[in-house]
């Protein structure tokens, strides 16, 4: 049974930083990509960021570039949100995703990903 639990959420005031984890268990973790999502009320869940399964490659939304990163340590099976100069916008649910060997064309699509977390709540604060 795959399970993918999110921890690291929480309040904290703009321009801050926060770094999120994803732990991940029941699967071969270096054969999943890893994706993080988020939604904020009242809107869709959007990509944010993925990586690779070796974690030479990572994929992001412009507007989160440069302040996010996201890294993997595939001995530990864990996947990390580094967010850095948070914004009020960034208010949202932060889910962590995997697929089995996505494709890159792909790595962006919510359908991409069979399993979920359960989501950590990240606030930014004005």
């Amino acid at each position: 049974q795959v399970q993918l639990v999110e921890s690291g959420g929480g309040l904290v005031q703009a321009g801050g930083s926060l770094r999120l984890s994803c732990a991940a268990s029941g699967l071969t973790f270096r054969s999943y990509g890893m994706g993080w999502f988020r939604q904020a009320p009242g809107k869709e869940r959007e990509f944010v960021a993925a990586i690779s399964l070796s974690g030479d490659s990572t994929y992001w939304t412009d507007s989160m570039k440069g302040r996010f990163t996201i890294s993997r340590d595939n001995a530990k099976n864990t996947v990390y949100l580094q967010m850095n100069s948070l914004k009020p916008e960034d208010t949202a649910v932060y889910y962590c995703a995997a697929a089995y060997k996505p494709r890159d064309s792909y790595i962006r699509i919510i359908r991409t990903y069979p399993y979920w977390g359960q989501g950590t709540q990240v606030t930014v604060s004005s």
